[in-house]
């Protein structure tokens, strides 16, 4: 592991039209959010967690340069809000914390209990994101309903400019797959991302389209597959009963439900393990210096559990991107 002496801090990048400098490399916080569940019992979380290692595991990632960390209010039921304010404290303000809301949810129970798109619950919501996470603002606030309306969602753009006058949030985004559904947000002044799947397997070129077009970051969840990007899994192998891709939802690709990882998609990751791993990287660094080369404008939030993925994570900053040469490579071998 390189020292953060060693860590190229020129690793940042702009997130989107705001001005806003984040590294090159955000944490992505549901899986510290612990064990959480469908009203159908469908496990929502990664499993069970340490909160006190992920409490080290997000300091360590500050220490090593990392600036960005995404939350959302559902995740864990407040769980992962409340760890990641706790684990900043007083140096809430050396980082941009990004967090989301619609889902409705029982903290008692730690049950999704639904969705609300309503102008009224986005304020509700976001009074108390700003409880738990123990802060004044939220650096980028994010509508977390992927497939909601969009003319309602054209009223919770217009309230999030209302925020950002109030000094409540600094921006804004829709995290969605859709690129219609974006650029509805994307009328708003203050609306600076979008955030969106994707990774080496599962490309999303229209979104990066729309971002390049109109300037905003694009924030990459899923950035390792869910995992099947680090090269920790081995199909068949099936996963605890707490972990979502135990029992994977139809928008999780690559996860059979009691056999683990798929078989064909773990071939398709080893054809490109080479390129990957090429300059000393692991291979879940090399998936992260793809994302980085696909566009300037991309920022991968992998997921952590433990001080040894954010210091694996958290050392793709020292590696940059793939050459234009590696991704020529990646994309003739894949056959795209």
């Amino acid at each position: 592991m390189e020292s953060i002496e060693h860590i190229d801090h020129k690793a940042t990048r702009t997130l989107g039209r705001s001005g806003i400098q984040v590294s090159a490399l955000g944490f992505g916080c549901w899986a510290i959010g612990g064990e959480w569940w469908s009203p159908e019992g469908q496990p929502l979380g990664w499993g069970k967690v340490d909160d006190e290692e992920s409490v080290r595991a997000i300091r360590r990632a500050l220490d090593l340069g990392v600036t960005f960390f995404d939350t959302a209010d559902a995740y864990g039921t407040g769980h992962s809000e409340r760890l990641l304010g706790r684990a900043l404290g007083k140096r809430r303000d050396e980082v941009v914390i990004a967090t989301k809301w619609g889902n409705l949810f029982d903290e008692g129970t730690r049950t999704r209990v639904g969705q609300d798109d309503s102008p009224e619950h986005a304020r509700r919501a976001l009074t108390a994101s700003l409880e738990r996470l123990g802060t004044d603002h939220i650096d980028l606030y994010q509508f977390h309903i992927s497939d909601g309306d969009p003319e309602r969602a054209a009223a919770l753009r217009d309230l999030c400019e209302e925020f950002v006058r109030e000094g409540l949030v600094r921006a804004y985004a829709w995290s969605t797959d859709d690129p219609e559904r974006a650029a509805v947000f994307a009328e708003g002044p203050h609306c600076t991302a979008v955030q969106h799947a994707m990774n080496l397997m599962q490309d999303a070129p229209e979104l990066i389209a729309l971002c390049e077009e109109l300037n905003l970051a694009s924030v990459n969840r899923s950035p390792l597959a869910m995992g099947l990007l680090t090269g920790k899994h081995a199909a068949g192998t099936p996963l605890e009963a707490g972990d979502i891709r135990s029992a994977p939802p139809a928008w999780l690709p690559g996860f059979t439900e009691g056999r683990g990882a798929d078989a064909d998609w773990l071939r398709r990751v080893e054809s490109v393990r080479d390129i990957l791993t090429s300059e000393g990287r692991t291979l879940a660094q090399g998936a992260l210096a793809w994302l980085w080369a696909r566009s300037p404008l991309t920022v991968p939030i992998p997921g952590f559990r433990s001080v040894a993925q954010a210091e694996e994570n958290a050392g793709a900053l020292a590696k940059g991107p793939l050459t234009a040469a590696q991704m020529a490579e990646v994309e003739q071998v894949l056959g795209r």
